[in-house]
């Protein structure tokens, strides 16, 4: 199995709703760590398993949707609690809508809220 893994660094917004999350229930900033890694049993013609140029470019348009924004007031987010692992599930969802490379059989988004904590969800192709 090939692993191909891309990264970015973005600050949003959130506050954590339905119950005493003590900070958390009030706005606040969080320097998130987005790890994609995409998984395949096969390289492409060109001995790929996905262009990292179109992959970056799917990334950066998902990390520039929510850098500096309060996902509270996102639609993704209506009636959620807008914790690591919600986000972590509408990030690997939503880039594995956008990447279209077919020997791809496995999309993974591991996020990092800060250096001890991440939440993970993987969409299996």
């Amino acid at each position: 199995m090939y692993s191909l893994g891309v990264r970015r660094e973005f600050i949003a917004r959130h506050f954590l709703i339905g119950g005493d999350w003590g900070p958390e229930n009030f706005p606040n900033s969080h320097h998130y760590i987005l790890e994609l890694v995409l998984e395949g049993n096969e390289l492409d013609q060109h001995g790929y398993l996905v262009d990292i140029v179109d992959v970056e470019k799917h990334l950066d348009e998902i990390v520039d949707y929510y850098k500096e924004q309060m996902l509270n007031e996102k639609p993704e987010f209506a009636g959620l609690n807008p914790s690591i692992e919600h986000f972590a599930r509408i990030l690997a969802t939503s880039l594995n809508e956008r990447i279209k490379a077919k020997n791809i059989i496995g999309v993974k988004v591991v996020l990092w809220e800060h250096a001890n904590a991440w939440a993970a969800f993987q969409v299996t192709r």
